[in-house]
């Protein structure tokens, strides 16, 4: 995948599954052509601000790339649908907080997985 093209998808992908998995508190049976369409919107606005945002700030911290991506995700839930449970904000909270988590070990496995390549890239000596 292009260099530029994929933190766009990795922060589209992170922000919907979290949200289509806590829209349905879980239970992966009970998702419905509705929910996707929810969690599809909420993931495209969110993936899109965080990748925005971070290509201007041009930041290559995980942890500050996954803490934005979970701040913006819960502002965007709250925007794009009521939440399922709790109070009004709390599913858009524990949303972003699934984001921020899926995002950190997504961006750390893909990190030991570059770094597990360019070891066996090297020359033997």
């Amino acid at each position: 995948m292009n260099q530029k093209t994929a933190p766009f998808v990795e922060n589209i992908s992170e922000a919907t599954t979290a949200c289509l998995i806590t829209m349905v508190q879980g239970n992966l049976l009970a998702i419905t052509l509705s929910h996707w369409l929810i969690a599809t919107q909420t993931g495209i606005a969110a993936g899109t601000l965080t990748a925005a945002l971070f290509a201007i700030l041009k930041s290559q911290k995980r942890w500050v790339i996954s803490l934005g991506l979970g701040v913006i995700t819960s502002v965007v839930d709250f925007l794009v649908h009521p939440s399922m449970f709790g109070s009004i904000v709390t599913e858009a909270i524990v949303t972003g907080i699934g984001a921020a988590i899926l995002s950190s070990i997504v961006g750390r496995t893909i990190a030991a997985v570059q770094a597990a390549r360019r070891r066996a890239a090297r020359p033997v000596q």
